[in-house]
């Protein structure tokens, strides 16, 4: 009987799922189990993987249920064949900006636990608040204008610690903890993100940060790579900075180091082998870029409920629109991050708006896509008619941060004007590409400072791929404006790795960790065992000559049509 490949597993702890996945060291997929809060957890009554405080904003999860999807996971992988013998390391991706708060008892109850038994029977003590506030938290607003407030302004934050403050990041959120559950607060020795809560389970103690994960704290400052002392402070209040640094505890540098073998927790219940190593568990996004050998200068835009776009870049330019934070492999780079609340849902009200093209085709997105791709680019019947520029919030928006609301305008790219009134739009038809326009064009204004030529120089500067993943990456139109306004040297890609991008990443970066030679990074590893054919799909022309250099004219016109609308916020205060 042939021997058994060596597996590698990742976790994804997500608000929704836990899931599991198990690859080779040629990256091929063996095993995968999921775990779904509602549906499988028993006991705590989540919707969407989460409980609500709707009077204070408050969005949060019961930590045991954590504990309850991950002994559900590892019985699946069981039931689907898995041989956790041959595992040789494990890592894992979390939610961002979650906080897990361990007490005094926490690392001993890790290193005591009894294989006859599951960890969530075990650990009700090992916590000094039950509960990890969700990345949905609206709760912190005051704490977040403090934050911003006390470097001198929200750009001084952002270029400490690579973001403004929002109410998600850990910073405020301990802020907020210390000041509504001071006792609680007292009695918490560690506070994990979730990510780096997934580490310490396997590796029994409390494991340490991940490099990347740290920066979506509002703590760490990025350049200097070391906790921020007067973010510190205001986070501590009067129990002391030397109390939350001990809280906090150190970052190591290296997001492949070994942190340590496999507790033996692990080995005795589910046969792991006592040689397994443990990785550091990184933030969900920093994961999803791992799940392919992602270049400097690809991009990739997730189109789901919401909108998310992700770049591996060598350039640190952080602004209080968008966020920037270690790359979680690769020194030298930084993953820039923007998000969206608005991205599908609005779509999907646009689709739902659209006269039938073909009997029985009323909100489809064959209708979509037919009406999208018959109107030319922003509306215009010449090259110095108006562009038609609009913004399409059915929620109110963080990037721009605006109100719910949909605004029409025409731009006139020579002189420059902009005017209110929608007599020149063709209604709802002209709405199927305007809103993929505004979407796309939102990305390239804020991103435009980041991207560089290509090594030639013969063509402006933008990404050299463009990667789609999510429900609108299988969508035609999306796709073929998605080129003409953001280019790609090398053309538009659908990343088909279903819902699996995190945990995906998360195994690789396992893979990465034990294999890599000295000096190898992750992209040279990945990029030589990745079978691309297998994974992604050519969609769409990217740079279009005539046409991208048209949509540098109305990436303008947005930047102009959002000061308005910013304008008319303000003077309704």
């Amino acid at each position: 009987m042939a021997s058994q490949p060596p597996l590698y597993l990742g976790f994804d702890l997500s608000t929704q799922q836990l899931k599991g996945i198990a690859v080779t060291p040629d990256l091929k997929v063996l095993h995968q189990a999921k775990f779904d809060f509602d549906a499988d957890s028993i006991g705590y009554g989540t919707t969407k993987g989460v409980l609500t405080n709707e009077k204070e904003r408050e969005v949060y999860a019961p930590v045991a249920a954590f504990l309850q999807a991950l002994d559900g996971v590892l019985q699946r992988l069981k039931q689907d064949g898995i041989d956790f013998s041959t595992v040789r390391a494990v890592s894992g991706a979390g939610m961002q900006h979650g906080s897990v708060y361990w007490s005094e008892e926490g690392d001993r109850a890790l290193q005591e636990l009894d294989p006859g038994r599951g960890l969530e029977a075990q650990l009700e003590s090992a916590f000094s608040w039950p509960y990890s506030p969700n990345w949905q938290d609206a709760s912190t607003q005051k704490e977040c204008d403090e934050f911003d407030a006390f470097l001198g302004d929200e750009w001084k934050l952002a270029a400490n610690t690579g973001s403004k403050a929002h109410h998600r990041f850990t910073g405020p959120q301990i802020l907020r903890f210390r000041r509504k559950h001071l006792q609680e607060y007292r009695k918490t020795s560690r506070i994990s993100l979730v990510s780096s809560f997934i580490a310490s389970i396997f590796l029994g103690r409390i494991a340490p940060y991940d490099i990347s994960d740290v920066c979506g704290m509002n703590l760490w400052d990025i350049k200097a790579s070391q906790w921020n002392e007067q973010l510190l402070s205001l986070a501590a209040g009067l129990e002391g900075t030397v109390d939350l640094r001990k809280k906090l505890g150190e970052v190591p540098e290296d997001g492949g180091a070994h942190l340590g073998g496999i507790s033996d927790y692990f080995v005795q219940r589910y046969q792991f082998s006592p040689s397994c190593t443990i990785a550091p568990s990184t933030g969900d996004n920093p994961s999803t870029i791992l799940a392919l050998p992602l270049r400097p200068l690809d991009a990739i835009v997730s189109l789901g409920t919401s909108t998310t776009f992700l770049m591996s870049t060598p350039h640190y330019k952080p602004d209080p629109s968008v966020h920037f934070m270690n790359h979680p492999t690769t020194a030298g780079l930084y993953m820039f991050m923007l998000c969206y609340k608005n991205g599908g849902l609005a779509r999907e009200k646009v689709r739902d708006s659209l006269p039938a093209v073909t009997k029985q085709s009323s909100g489809t997105w064959e209708t979509f896509d037919q009406t999208a791709t018959s109107a030319p680019p922003l509306g215009q019947t010449s090259h110095d008619s108006p562009m038609k520029v609009g913004l399409y919030f059915p929620k109110p928006e963080i990037v721009p941060n605006v109100r719910e609301g949909i605004w029409r305008f025409n731009y006139d790219p020579v002189s420059k004007d902009l005017s209110n009134g929608e007599s020149a739009w063709s209604l709802p038809e002209d709405d199927a590409r305007a809103i993929v326009e505004s979407q796309m064009l939102s990305l390239r204004l804020r991103s435009q400072d980041i991207v560089e030529p290509p090594e030639d120089k013969r063509l402006p500067a933008q990404p050299r791929r463009i990667y789609l993943v999510g429900g609108g990456s299988r969508n035609a139109a999306i796709a073929m404006i998605a080129g003409e306004v953001l280019g790609g040297v090398e053309g538009v890609y659908r990343l088909d790795v279903g819902e699996n991008a995190c945990a995906l990443g998360a195994a690789y970066k396992a893979v990465w960790a034990m294999e890599r030679q000295p000096g190898e990074t992750f992209e040279q590893l990945v990029g030589a065992r990745w079978k691309e054919e297998e994974f992604i799909e050519r969609v769409a022309d990217g740079y279009q000559e005539g046409i991208f250099e048209q949509y540098a004219g109305a990436v303008e016109g947005l930047a102009a049509v959002e000061r308005e609308v910013l304008k008319g916020e303000r003077n309704e205060l």
